[in-house]
């Protein structure tokens, strides 16, 4: 029987790309919606008001530190595995599994005792005011106690899939999400916790998924095996992961970065009710882009591996394939919010005034949502190679190098309106030069493989 890994260089690139794209769509779908699904309930709610939607909205940079932190780990563990597998060092590709957990564990703690210790302080200047602070509070003092169990999951998420097992990791985030769905019910409806029951439904779904992930490597019939002695951590593994890991993490860490200086901004052009107007933009590039997040995920182990046996036809294949599924999936995204975008906001909240900022900035804020595609599988594409400081510089060019200075340059001409253009102008710019990166990069693949065939 042939080997899971070897089809990746074998089997045809479209089929591969589907195959492993459709289980990392699901599982990034479900694991953005663990969020979108808590601000649904909170929003519903019976007597709370929009500012609990606003106090989520201020603490979605922690939520996105601690994605970026998953990012960091699963995609620079994930990338890396591919890549040794590929050369044939399973060996080694087993000692970065266990490097990351370790990593995770270390990490999710220093997160938990400092985000205990000045959660006030955070919160306050991430843009929550006196009336939302109580609110964002309740939430993230118990979302940051599951932070090992956040970056376990998203491990797992990452190399489950890079394993040669995509169906797994789609069921064990589905299942995850089905648990947090029902407890949020359970949590909010009947036992009235209220924003405290939503984040405790986080978390224990999470425990679930990262507890399956663990069983899997350890007890499951995968190809790698978790082994404790692969538990301790030597450097060169992990300045591998964080080198290859940096760029998904500099993207999130950005993000976050913008929804603080973003919660800001809203708070002094719009008040409270625009920065819970852009949770729900928020929610809704999530239901949107976390399939083209998926997207770029599911190529990731086709480019590695297929770059590390120097098929460069294949690794170009799958680059545009994935560019053309992603802009068509943001294309019909786009057309549904330009259209539809009440019935969509409406889900998270009935207040009036709330819906009715909220419609106006989403259909402005996403304008230019369908050239995305190009910089998110560019971006990925140059990190899959292990062109780790263009990837970063592409993952910054987006979300720090332009849109930044946008969001702090533009409302003080524009107002509100301003940041909500401040995302579509970057957007523009960024697929650009993205394009001319990759291009570039492909010219000179094209030029080794006519070398090598004219030396053959």
């Amino acid at each position: 029987m042939e080997d899971s890994k070897q089809i990746l260089g074998t089997e045809p690139v479209g089929k591969l790309l589907f195959k492993y794209s459709l289980p990392a769509i699901i599982g990034m779908l479900v694991n953005g919606l663990y969020n979108v699904v808590d601000r649904i309930f909170i929003g519903n709610m019976p007597g709370v008001g929009p500012l609990a939607i606003t106090g989520l909205g201020v603490t979605m940079p922690i939520t996105t530190i601690l994605l970026a932190f998953g990012m960091l780990l699963g995609v620079g563990t994930a990338t890396n595995i591919s890549i040794k597998l590929g050369q044939g060092r399973k060996d080694e590709a087993e000692r970065l599994l266990g490097n990351a957990l370790t990593l995770a564990v270390i990490i999710g703690l220093a997160i938990i005792v400092i985000g205990s210790m000045f959660a006030d302080q955070i919160l306050e200047l991430f843009g929550a005011s006196p009336e939302s602070l109580v609110y964002a509070k309740a939430y993230v003092s118990v979302v940051l106690l599951g932070a090992i169990f956040n970056l376990t999951a998203i491990i797992f998420n990452s190399t489950i899939r890079g394993d040669g097992n995509p169906k797994l990791s789609a069921t064990i985030m589905v299942v995850g999400c089905v648990i947090n769905i029902i407890l949020d019910a359970l949590f909010i409806f009947v036992f009235n916790m209220g924003i405290k029951g939503a984040a405790f439904a986080t978390i224990i779904a999470q425990f679930v998924t990262a507890t399956w992930g663990l069983i899997y490597y350890t007890k499951g019939k995968s190809n790698l095996k978790l082994h404790k002695n692969n538990l301790k951590l030597e450097k060169s593994l992990v300045v591998t992961i964080i080198a290859v890991g940096a760029a998904p993490f500099a993207m999130q860490l950005a993000a976050s970065c913008v929804q603080i200086i973003s919660n800001n901004a809203l708070r002094t052009h719009g008040g409270d009710l625009a920065i819970g107007a852009m949770a729900t933009i928020n929610s809704i590039i999530t239901i949107v882009g976390m399939p083209i997040v998926g997207i770029s995920q599911g190529a990731q182990p086709i480019i590695g591996f297929n770059y590390g046996c120097e098929k460069y036809d294949r690794v170009e294949k799958t680059l545009k394939l994935a560019v053309m599924a992603a802009t068509i999936g943001l294309t019909v995204g786009w057309l549904v919010v330009q259209f539809f975008p009440q019935p969509i906001v409406n889900m998270f909240n009935k207040d009036a005034n709330l819906v009715a900022i909220s419609v106006d900035g989403v259909r402005k804020y996403l304008s230019m949502m369908p050239l995305i595609g190009m910089s998110m599988i560019g971006s990925n594409y140059i990190q899959s190679i292990g062109h780790a400081k263009q990837a970063m510089f592409l993952s910054l060019l987006r979300q720090v190098i332009l849109l930044v200075p946008l969001m702090l340059i533009l409302p003080k001409f524009l107002g509100l309106n301003g940041v909500w253009f401040a995302q579509p102008t970057a957007d523009v710019i960024s697929c650009i030069v993205t394009f001319i990166i990759v291009r570039k990069e492909i010219i000179s693949h094209r030029s080794e493989s006519a070398d090598s065939e004219s030396v053959a």
